[in-house]
């Protein structure tokens, strides 16, 4: 037996150098870690559990070449909780998947789910291995798994993209809940080589899928950072406001921030005259359990705010119009992150605040060509079928079909409420005064006075006492009870099944 024993350790210690030492020492003069090393920064000490490890590839000579036939999975515990990790290894041809490697990923998302457990991949790699592929019978067996394309949000799956990524690292994150991408690295359907190969276009790996094409244009990463480990410590901010499957509610975190906190000061952060920008952010940290949040996509569709956080303890994720950015009027982007938030939220049972100021959608003919209409109306189905409780207040403005997008009366709020300087209307009275009493104006003998009246007019109209009196919305509240009421409210809200949803968004596609 101890011959025996010796052999294993011995078989051991060579999975663990994967590729070689001569490669792990060529990847670290590059600054970037092995995959060994990167589960050691994402998972509590000692708490790993490989499984795997003396895999290799099945391509007959490759077997020494090829430890763990370069992925690397496991269970472990981030912050207590017990997860399931893999990590592509580029020391084992690049990190490239052939038949075992896939074999092995199918095998830890499926114990993921079954056993109800996060997956977390720290992945790079370019995509699906030659020759392993090739031939009507090496492709035939190679195609999405079944597991990926029918996870159903069951489990939280975060994704962390820390090398170049073609092929199957990049369906795989696309495919996540959260991702977060390394800069100066790449994520795409296939690299600029076969790019160029296939078609004759000539791309950088930077105008093919770096960061900024995906924080500005696709919306397909969530977070980005400079570091390995910047991205690894989001991926455990993100999983911290998540419960660990879809059957359970988000953990809640002792705060010693008091619900009933007067946020008085939030009257000097939001400016009454309705053309004047401010940073929506410093009103959602004056509201927030510490003054700490999350952001989602923080650079895609700008004129809108994602963010998770915590109201006494709970969960919760904010959808809030920004007026820094085009002064909070949404477009194509910000309807497809609302809605892909929306589905997260009601998904993991994270109840809904929503934080009214916007103006409008910003329509134009190239925003028609974009599918607004579409965008629009898909952000309200998704709305329409969440069941999480969902809280909505009108901050300053909330002005025609926007006003149901952002969660107004009807649109299955548990609270509508507005502050007293809010205002509600089919559209902003400079444009609707322009539009109904256009010829008036222009036959008035003194058109400012007569504009200044209208306007008087218009504003009172669009007062949300009006709507209060006739029990439209739930109230007119303080702003400095803001805090206070958000928190009462979302404990009645929660009361009966806590912040359960019935799922009904959990199959949406992600990105849909």
């Amino acid at each position: 037996m101890k011959e025996y024993v010796e052999e294993l350790h011995q078989r051991r210690n060579r999975a663990e150098l994967m590729g070689g030492q001569d490669k792990i020492d060529a990847l670290h003069a590059q600054g970037k870690r092995t995959a060994r090393e990167r589960i050691e920064l994402l998972v509590d000490e000692h708490s790993f559990l490989e499984f795997g490890k003396l895999t290799a590839s099945d391509i007959p000579g490759l077997e020494k070449r090829s430890a763990g036939d370069g992925l690397i999975c496991g269970t472990a515990r981030v912050d207590g909780r017990p997860i399931v990790v893999q990590a592509a290894d580029k020391t084992v041809f690049a990190g490239t998947e052939g038949s075992v490697h896939i074999r092995k990923t199918k095998a830890a998302h499926s114990y993921a789910l079954k056993r109800g457990l996060p997956l977390v991949n720290l992945s790079e790699g370019g995509g699906l291995r030659m020759p392993d592929g090739m031939g009507s019978d090496g492709i035939s067996d190679k195609l999405f798994p079944q597991e990926m394309l029918t996870h159903h949000r069951e489990v939280p799956m975060v994704t962390a993209i820390l090398g170049d990524s073609f092929g199957g690292p990049t369906w795989l994150a696309v495919s996540s809940d959260f991702v977060t991408q390394l800069d100066g690295t790449c994520m795409a359907v296939a690299g600029p080589r076969m790019l160029e190969v296939a078609t004759g276009e000539k791309a950088t790996e930077e105008d093919l899928g770096g960061v900024k094409i995906h924080e500005k244009y696709t919306g397909q990463i969530d977070q980005s950072a400079t570091t390995e480990v910047e991205c690894i410590l989001q991926l455990k901010e993100f999983l911290s406001y998540l419960p660990s499957h879809g059957e359970e509610e988000p953990p809640l975190r002792v705060t010693k921030d008091s619900m009933e906190r007067r946020v008085d000061n939030v009257g000097s952060i939001v400016p009454m005259k309705r053309n004047r920008a401010y940073n929506m952010k410093k009103l959602i940290r004056e509201l927030v359990d510490d003054g700490q949040f999350f952001e989602v996509k923080p650079s895609f569709g700008p004129a809108i705010l994602t963010v998770l956080s915590r109201i006494n303890g709970r969960s919760v994720g904010i959808i809030a119009n920004q007026p820094m950015n085009y002064a909070g009027a949404a477009g194509i982007q910000e309807c497809e992150k609302a809605t892909d938030f929306i589905c997260l939220c009601d998904s993991f049972h994270i109840s809904l605040i929503f934080l009214h100021d916007i103006p409008g959608f910003r329509v134009s003919s190239e925003a028609e060509k974009g599918k607004i209409p579409t965008k629009i109306m898909m952000w309200n189905q998704a709305l329409a079928q969440s069941t999480v409780p969902k809280l909505s207040v009108i901050i300053r403005k909330s002005i025609g079909a926007a006003y149901g997008n952002m969660c107004g009366p009807t649109m299955g709020a548990d609270f509508v409420v507005a502050w007293p300087s809010a205002e509600i209307n089919f559209t902003g009275p400079e444009v609707g005064i322009n539009v109904v009493y256009g010829r008036e104006l222009m036959e008035a003998e003194n058109v400012k006075l007569e504009r200044e009246k209208l306007l008087d007019k218009w504003s009172f109209d669009s007062s949300p006492y009006k709507a209060a009196a006739k029990h439209l919305i739930d109230d007119v509240i303080d702003p400095g009870e803001t805090r206070l009421f958000l928190a009462r409210t979302l404990e009645l809200a929660c009361y009966k099944n806590g912040s359960k949803s019935e799922r009904k968004l959990a199959n949406w596609p992600t990105g849909f």
